[in-house]
């Protein structure tokens, strides 16, 4: 019978985004998991128990952590996935575990809640406003200060649905992709409205604990070309000296919605009147970002998120003074991938390049916006060390020109006049 402590962690995720998660959380913790599907064989040495339930089946879910509670003491509960925040908020009720109050994450997930808290707190966001029809939408755009706007689901994530919309006349196109969009979520199905924030964006990832909100690291992004906001890219460097210009507004962004407790990933965007908020994710940042801040700093995140969400300090204390960075590969057009190309040589004498991870196999489709998204588009990644971020940059670029993908647009049928 194990004498460390036990985690139960709601849905594990894709392991080869979310695996880093599960094994830095392992190695101090036994891990239980309720998933709507078995653990892969991938996930399986690092679990010691599992039961199956929808996390969106409240009664599931709470028979679940049952069973498990039953068969463990459990110390804490978390999860790192952004769709299930307001479900295991409300399990760790059910069983009496600390965690956010399922009003707390509810504000984190409608980003219309969260701009009202903002708003009242006084922490600088974008104008917005709801939008029910196209007439609505075309009103707020006005209100919010006129063109250009963004227009996104409230409560959806990954950049789902969100578009800029530069003109009155690419109006109607855009509220149809944010609405399709928002028709996906759970917790609100309202499109948002907003002023364009012009500036680069970085996120903060952050550490809640006994009252304290503590900055650990900046992240730069690397996003797609307009109308879209797709990220193609990540570098995280120790002692970058973003951090204290964003960190002061990402810690009043999360005591503003009244995060006590856990990581989380707060998105901002540095315009020319300072830094703005574009949301605040109560979880892990994705596409490695947790990753990286290991690789940068040596601080584990998921680690971290853990002894917090069993009531122990975390150990923020940096081992490294590094950076790191990752690089997404999407094709160059929708279809179905005919091939895909990765140098060995490359791989085997790059020491620098941590991995290089496929997210596609020959066959599959792919499919950018406005058709696809985040989830269906991506073909691979690839991580990379460096001593500087200039570095980590440019050998990132480096690594993601040797992973090549060639695509198949589909035949599109119809009648012959």
């Amino acid at each position: 019978m194990s004498s460390r402590p036990t985690v139960l962690v709601v849905t594990l995720g894709d392991f080869r985004y979310r695996g880093f998660c599960l094994q830095q959380v392992a190695a101090a913790y036994d891990v239980v998991v309720i998933d709507s599907v078995p653990p892969t064989a991938e996930h399986a040495p690092y679990v010691t128990d599992v039961e199956i339930a929808d996390p969106h089946d409240e009664r599931a879910l709470l028979a679940a952590g049952r069973a498990l509670a039953a068969r463990h003491a459990l110390a804490g509960v978390m999860t790192w996935n952004e769709w299930v925040l307001v479900p295991t908020a409300v399990l760790a009720g059910h069983l009496g575990l600390p965690f956010n109050t399922p009003e707390t994450m509810l504000a984190c997930r409608d980003k219309a809640i969260g701009r009202s808290v903002f708003a009242a707190a006084g922490v600088p966001s974008p104008a917005s406003m709801t939008a029910g029809s196209l007439l609505e939408a075309a009103l707020a755009a006005d209100s919010v200060g006129g063109y250009p706007v963004v227009l996104k689901p409230a409560a959806f994530a990954a950049s789902v649905g969100v578009t800029h919309v530069e003109r009155p006349e690419d109006l109607p196109a855009g509220f149809a992709f944010a609405t399709a969009g928002a028709a996906r979520a759970r917790e609100s199905t309202a499109v948002l409205v907003e002023s364009y924030l012009d500036g680069p964006e970085v996120s903060v990832e952050t550490v809640t604990f006994a009252g304290a909100t503590i900055p650990v690291a900046v992240t730069r992004k690397d996003l797609g070309n307009l109308p879209y906001f797709e990220e193609t890219g990540h570098t995280v460097a120790a002692g970058d000296p973003l951090l204290a210009e964003a960190g002061p507004i990402a810690v009043a962004a999360v005591q503003a919605l009244g995060i006590d407790r856990g990581v989380c990933h707060t998105e901002i965007r540095l315009t020319a009147g300072g830094p703005r908020i574009v949301e605040v994710n109560a979880r892990l940042g994705g596409d490695m970002i947790g990753h990286l801040v290991e690789l940068a700093t040596g601080i584990q995140l998921a680690r971290v998120a853990a002894d917090v969400a069993c009531g122990r300090a975390p150990d923020l204390s940096p081992t490294r003074h590094r950076a790191a960075a990752v690089r997404i590969r999407y094709p160059d057009r929708s279809g179905t991938v005919t091939a895909r190309r990765l140098s060995r040589a490359f791989t085997a004498g790059t020491p620098w390049l941590e991995r290089a991870t496929w997210l596609c196999e020959e066959g599959d489709t792919l499919m950018l916006p406005p058709q696809g998204s985040s989830f269906t588009a991506r073909a691979g990644l690839v991580v990379v060390t460096a001593p500087t971020a200039d570095l980590a940059a440019k050998r990132a670029d480096r690594a993601l020109d040797r992973m090549t993908v060639d695509t198949r647009p589909a035949v599109e049928t119809g009648s012959a006049t």
